[in-house]
């Protein structure tokens, strides 16, 4: 997957199904920072990918907590940088020490650090879009 590629769904099933047979390309080490509206999907994403690995943790928005982890294997990481925008907060909240953690990192809003892409290996980039009230349009490239 070298080049973008594009699903379409329409409903939230279908996102978490698109994220299912996505997670299949994914492995320990992997990040996968999205880009989207409030409400497009993020999380829904999000737990397709963590679906996919076995995880029986509730996948829920990690706004107020900053990051959740789920149990399965590999971990999963599942960061919110909603109230984050500067690299100085991104260490506060211990970023850095979980790449070495042997999981796979999904970042919500990872549009309010522009440049984390460079700072990590194995990095994927999720773009949502709302296409209509249940509809979605999903951008899925290899950085």
């Amino acid at each position: 997957m070298t080049e973008t590629t594009i699903i379409e769904t329409n409903s939230a099933e279908e996102t978490i199904s698109a994220a299912e047979q996505f997670a299949k390309l994914l492995k320990a080490g992997d990040t996968v920072l999205y880009t989207g509206e409030m409400g497009a999907g993020k999380t829904q994403f999000t737990k397709g990918i963590a679906k996919h690995f076995g995880c029986t943790d509730p996948v829920t928005s990690p706004t107020f907590a900053i990051v959740n982890e789920y149990r399965c294997e590999p971990p999963i990481f599942h960061f919110d940088l909603f109230r984050i925008d500067s690299y100085d907060d991104l260490y506060a909240t211990g970023f850095f020490d979980y790449p070495d953690r042997g999981g796979i990192i999904c970042i919500e809003w990872s549009e309010n650090i522009p440049d984390l892409a460079g700072e990590l290996e194995n990095v994927w980039k999720v773009d949502i879009q709302k296409t209509g009230e249940n509809q979605r349009k999903i951008f899925i490239n290899k950085v």
